[in-house]
């Protein structure tokens, strides 16, 4: 390689790479489909690789592009820290900031969390979503989703907010009356409270255990889009529940749930998941080393 690579043409390729079309770059851009493409074709001669595959109907990313598409990442973030360092005075960051989250994390920890944010930082205006469904980032303008589960798409870029695992509990009451489960297996003769929230598997539980990870499709009378409804339903005797840690761990606490199998846990951190480098918007970066502070202020995974 005989120069170094242009740093707009980088900036191009990684919009290219997260929207897979030059026609939606170009507008964002205000050029036209012809020049981004002329930008990449002129990149991929400076780097002397194929960054994209590119069809009639279709744009993606080649080997050697993902491979590109995560060193320019790197050396975004790194411009933003080296700007930081040399001008403490930054600006305040100001204008709509969309956030998105589940239903339960969202109420019991994003919306508090955001709150201290808006008194941080009083020029932003805040926006919370919650939904039980999966967010496209790109397609629905959110520019911050912090979410539970380690499944994250190679376009998105996340930073870990906190180690977190789901963990398999029912009521005294139920194991009163039904028994413990010994083994994964009995769960499949067992009642089980099944969410299908986000992008749970519904009715099939994937879970690591002392000989690796081992799966079991379960069955039960009651199910639900909605986490806290399901909580409720394992209190009040109905059911085993896999369930976060953070959303059990109180009553796991005072006694009113038990861990079952305590052997197998399904492995799923908190993240913030956005679509561009930290170093090209200062609400967003703040926004995530914010969480990343709360999180570590209120949420500790034992063990």
């Amino acid at each position: 390689m005989n120069n170094l690579p242009n740093l707009d043409d980088l900036d191009i390729f990684l919009q290219v790479a997260r929207r897979a079309s030059f026609a939606a770059v170009a507008e964002e851009r205000g050029m036209s489909a012809a020049f981004v493409s002329k930008r990449i074709r002129m990149l991929e001669a400076n780097l002397g690789v194929r960054l994209l595959h590119r069809t009639t109907r279709r744009v993606s990313v080649s080997e050697e592009g993902e491979r590109v598409y995560q060193w320019a990442l790197q050396i975004f973030e790194a411009l933003q820290r080296m700007g930081d360092d040399l001008s403490a005075g930054q600006r305040e960051p100001a204008g709509q900031l969309r956030i998105a989250s589940s239903l339960g994390l969202g109420r019991r920890f994003v919306a508090p969390a955001l709150s201290e944010l808006a008194a941080r930082y009083p020029q932003l205006d805040i926006r919370l979503d919650v939904h039980d469904r999966l967010f496209d980032l790109v397609a629905e303008g959110v520019d911050l989703d912090i979410r539970v589960g380690n499944v994250i798409a190679p376009h998105l870029i996340a930073k870990r907010l906190a180690r977190n695992r789901r963990v398999l509990c029912a009521a005294p009451a139920y194991l009163q009356r039904r028994g413990a489960p010994k083994s994964l297996a009995d769960l499949a003769s067992h009642d089980c409270l099944a969410i299908k929230e986000r992008d749970h598997p519904f009715g099939l539980w994937h879970l690591q255990g002392p000989d690796g990870e081992e799966s079991v499709r379960v069955t039960g009378s009651l199910s639900s889009n909605h986490g806290e409804v399901v909580h409720q339903w394992c209190l009040d005797g109905r059911g085993v529940l896999l369930r976060s840690w953070w959303d059990v761990q109180d009553s796991i606490a005072d006694g009113r749930l038990l861990q079952v199998l305590e052997e197998y846990q399904q492995p799923a951190d908190i993240w913030a998941v956005y679509t561009a480098p930290l170093a090209g918007s200062a609400k967003v970066r703040v926004a995530v080393e914010f969480f990343r502070e709360y999180f570590a202020e209120r949420y500790q995974l034992p063990g």
